[in-house]
């Protein structure tokens, strides 16, 4: 019989974990697979970073942490805002919790109610609209396109808003589609955003510095509308600390404190050495951080490159973040012996049994007709995965 809640039933796996845990079943059985699935930077934590985490064990951080986070970190997060970003939050308004994804998580429980409407731009990162899920919230899906490239504009935005909206969600640099929105752009949605004072705004930069046409645009920067806006953030891309689960949200001073809350009742305060390692990350010279976005930028170059040369298939040059986003639709209703390519599902599918590569399917992200490629991996992987891929999608007629 299963017992479980109706919550849980209705919630869908992570498309990226699973495709990551098929790559990583097949390694098992001796099966050399690349896997472009997940988001996941393969450079090793700096070591003045690892050293600091050290220095924390020796020094006894062994104890319980504050439930919103180390008052120490929250300064170097509040002193990062404002030396990078311009933007003035006070370490009240700052809380720590495991990773972007929790205290993204955290945000959308604590505004959202059942009914009320989440107004996400498509392609979107998975789990956003399960979240929403989770709270009965509504998802109100906005698709974009490639040809628009994948950006939504404030008369979009506005155009689907009901007296229900509550929320939306806008992610830049995108994961899935690594766009970026200018300052332009989000000028624009900051003048639309003032005449809906009640509609909240989770800006999710976890991305942030990983940025390839220049300096990084927040919302929060329009005074007018700061009100109405959540950061997220943390160190995972930017650090390659995706092991330490450290992420953050900048927000106005109630919402923090409903965070820290709902935080308090189910997971207290966050990893005491790992807040630390975080706190050297933001406090030490930022090196590590230009030299990781300079590789990530090469190997965009690499991949798109190649992943142009093969027939039929159609990508624009990713801003920002480590994604490819190429559309497939050229290879439906194309076969190889029994295996028939319906959607993006059937051939990220394929790829991963015929080319041993591993993609995620753009219908994850909302976005059927497309698959989407990680570049966050050795040059040499990227190569050898664009020549399987070729190969395999050479087999079907």
């Amino acid at each position: 019989m299963n017992r479980l809640s109706d919550r849980i039933n209705a919630l869908a796996p992570s498309a990226t974990l699973a495709m990551s845990q098929k790559s990583s079943e097949l390694r098992a059985q001796g099966v050399d697979v690349i896997n472009l699935s997940v988001g996941e930077p393969d450079f090793f934590t700096p070591d003045h970073i690892k050293a600091a985490a050290r220095q924390a064990i020796d020094d006894n951080f062994s104890f319980y942490s504050p439930v919103p986070g180390y008052l120490s970190l929250r300064q170097a997060v509040s002193e990062k805002l404002r030396r990078e970003n311009g933007l003035e939050y006070t370490p009240d308004q700052i809380v720590i919790g495991n990773g972007a994804k929790h205290e993204l998580c955290n945000a959308i429980m604590a505004l959202i109610n059942p009914g009320d409407e989440v107004i996400i731009p498509t392609p979107a990162w998975v789990s956003y609209m399960q979240m929403v899920n989770l709270t009965g919230g509504k998802n109100i899906l906005l698709p974009s396109s490639m040809e628009k490239n994948f950006k939504v504009t404030a008369e979009e935005l506005e155009a689907v808003m009901t007296d229900k909206t509550r929320l939306i969600v806008i992610c830049s640099p995108s994961n899935p589609s690594g766009a970026i929105y200018t300052y332009d752009e989000l000028k624009a949605i900051a003048a639309m955003l003032e005449r809906h004072p009640n509609v909240m705004v989770i800006a999710d930069e976890i991305y942030e510095h990983i940025n390839y046409v220049g300096k990084h645009e927040s919302l929060a920067q329009f005074d007018a509308i700061k009100d109405q806006v959540v950061i997220v953030n943390g160190v995972s891309k930017s650090y390659a600390m995706t092991g330490y689960r450290i992420g953050y949200i900048a927000a106005p001073l109630w919402v923090a404190k409903a965070v820290t809350k709902l935080q308090g009742q189910y997971t207290s305060g966050v990893s005491s050495i790992a807040q630390k390692a975080a706190e050297a990350a933001y406090n030490s010279p930022q090196d590590c951080v230009e030299e990781m976005r300079v590789a990530f930028e090469r190997r965009r170059n690499l991949i798109v490159g190649l992943l142009q040369e093969i027939p039929g298939f159609e990508l624009n040059m990713p801003d920002g973040a480590f994604y490819a986003f190429p559309k497939v639709e050229h290879y439906y209703g194309k076969r190889c012996g029994d295996t028939v390519i319906n959607d993006d599902n059937d051939l990220a599918l394929y790829l991963l049994n015929e080319a041993h590569v591993a993609t995620v399917a753009g219908s994850a992200f909302c976005c059927p007709g497309y698959i989407r490629l990680s570049y966050a991996t050795s040059d040499e992987n990227l190569r050898e995965a664009a020549k399987r891929i070729a190969e395999a999608l050479a087999k079907l007629a």
